[in-house]
């Protein structure tokens, strides 16, 4: 249960800098909507891979996530050093949670998507056994505009 304060509270500082946020062609990136939903994601990489999960989320994942309907807001290293070894913390937002769910299939039935995790995975996974979490979260009505 700590592992997931600990994620909310990275969330909740990360979201705080969000509107400074640059996205991948060097601009501002747009304000989170006010509708949908957000997903915050945890991964726990495997012994000694957090640098291959990294690379691929760079290199493929955060793309297909957009080409599928998801939202990037922002990725996460903890600042401690033991967690900052093999975890990776991001938020997703989606239309609702049936968008999410639809674009989650679509995104593991790409073609793109199975060939770089295949790749990725030749010497073994990515991530520890149960090493993705996942919370599905919807602002409030008090929070603040900027991140809602």
């Amino acid at each position: 249960m700590s592992s997931i304060r600990t994620s909310l509270f990275a969330c909740v500082a990360g979201l705080a800098l969000g509107a400074l946020a640059m996205n991948q062609t060097g601009s501002i990136a747009a304000e989170p909507q006010s509708e949908g939903l957000y997903e915050l994601r945890t991964y726990t990489a495997a012994e000694g891979k957090l640098e291959a999960l990294e690379a691929r989320f760079k290199n493929h994942t955060v793309k297909l996530f957009e080409k599928h309907g998801m939202k990037n807001i922002m990725y996460w290293i903890p600042t401690d050093a033991e967690k900052s070894k093999n975890t990776l913390i991001y938020l997703l937002w989606h239309k609702s949670e049936d968008a999410a769910k639809k674009s989650w299939a679509d995104f593991r039935n790409d073609p793109d998507w199975m060939k770089a995790k295949a790749e990725s995975e030749k010497d073994g996974s990515l991530t520890a056994p149960k090493g993705v979490v996942s919370v599905y979260m919807k602002a409030t009505e008090w929070s603040p505009k900027g991140i809602r």
